[in-house]
């Protein structure tokens, strides 16, 4: 008997000159800056499935609260018989946990990492042989366009949309209005019922939210330092890891979690004939999480042109599940 194969669209191939101006850009910068996207290769995947496990990241188990505590009323709104989008699926387990409640026609998974949602994707096809698997690896912070033939299937069926995992935290607000405008266009191409369901985390105070983000263990560092590693392999770049420490900080005006890498000593960087000098305690700027009011997400949703908007939040209100439609 044949096994049921997911069907894979890689639209965004690894474009080395785009990759190389991306990152040298950005290192020459007054303040050197490295795309959170580039986290997330196969060893940073990895370790960001450890850190949600994490005691002190406390998103996704909370996320998960939310799904359990409120599962009728957060199902009732899924459309039966749908397309599900799964933006930024990761190993995809967000996602499957929701299927005892309510289970898609076809999981559409879309993610960067190539390898790892490739991988993750054939496990989850030969677990659940009824539904259409699909993978897209591409980066869907500019674009959601998909191929033809896959546009027709998201069409022809009620489509949900999910973000989970406060990712969209990584956007400035600027950047999640766009996002979130072209996911509302997504949602529109769908038959009645389709609609968006996203995880966002909310303000509170500083210490949790930076210990979220600076474990004991040392795991949200290792992801930190791990994509000075791919730098070196993209750009052919010399940085030592072992010269750099991680550093998180909540930056209260900007409303966001900042991540860091502080250069232990004065140090010089070079690729292809090129150099950045670093002093010591100067920072690269890898990754920012804004982090939301109910308020001003429910004002941003309506903006993006979502119009039937509902939300749930655990009992601290850490964090908050939002459908839009």
């Amino acid at each position: 008997m044949q096994v049921k194969q997911p069907r894979f669209f890689e639209i965004d191939k690894e474009n080395k000159d785009a990759n190389l101006q991306e990152l040298s850009h950005g290192l020459f910068s007054p303040q050197a800056t490295l795309s959170p996207k580039y986290f997330y290769d196969e060893m940073g995947s990895v370790l960001f499935d450890a850190i949600t496990l994490l005691p002190e990241y406390y998103p996704t188990r909370t996320e998960l609260e939310i799904f359990v505590d409120h599962a009728s009323e957060i199902h009732a709104r899924f459309p039966k018989q749908a397309t599900w989008v799964d933006l930024g699926a990761g190993n995809c387990q967000k996602a499957v946990q929701l299927f005892t409640h309510t289970m898609p026609a076809t999981y559409v998974a879309v993610d960067i990492s190539v390898d790892y949602l490739s991988h993750n994707l054939k496990d989850l096809q030969a677990k659940f042989a009824g539904i259409n698997v699909v993978g897209v690896a591409m980066d869907f912070s500019n674009s959601l366009t998909f191929p033809e033939e896959l546009q027709k299937q998201l069409t022809a069926e009620p489509l949900l949309a999910l973000y989970l995992g406060s990712s969209l935290g990584n956007f400035n607000p600027t950047e999640a209005l766009h996002f979130l405008q072209r996911v509302a266009s997504l949602c529109k191409m769908g038959q009645p019922g389709s609609g968006l369901i996203i995880g966002i985390d909310l303000v509170k105070d500083p210490s949790t939210l930076e210990r979220a983000y600076a474990d004991d263990l040392g795991v949200t560092a290792a992801f930190n330092l791990n994509v000075l590693r791919r730098v070196n392999s993209l750009l052919g770049s010399d940085f030592d890891v072992r010269d750099w420490q991680h550093s998180a900080r909540f930056n209260v005006p900007e409303s966001r979690v900042e991540m860091h890498l502080q250069a232990k000593r004065k140090l010089a960087v070079n690729w292809h004939g090129q150099q950045r000098l670093f002093k010591q305690d100067e920072t690269i700027h890898t990754e920012n999480s804004y982090k939301w009011t109910i308020e001003k997400f429910t004002t941003q949703l309506h903006t993006s042109g979502f119009s039937n908007i509902r939300h749930w939040t655990d009992e601290k209100s850490h964090y908050a599940l939002f459908w839009a439609s």
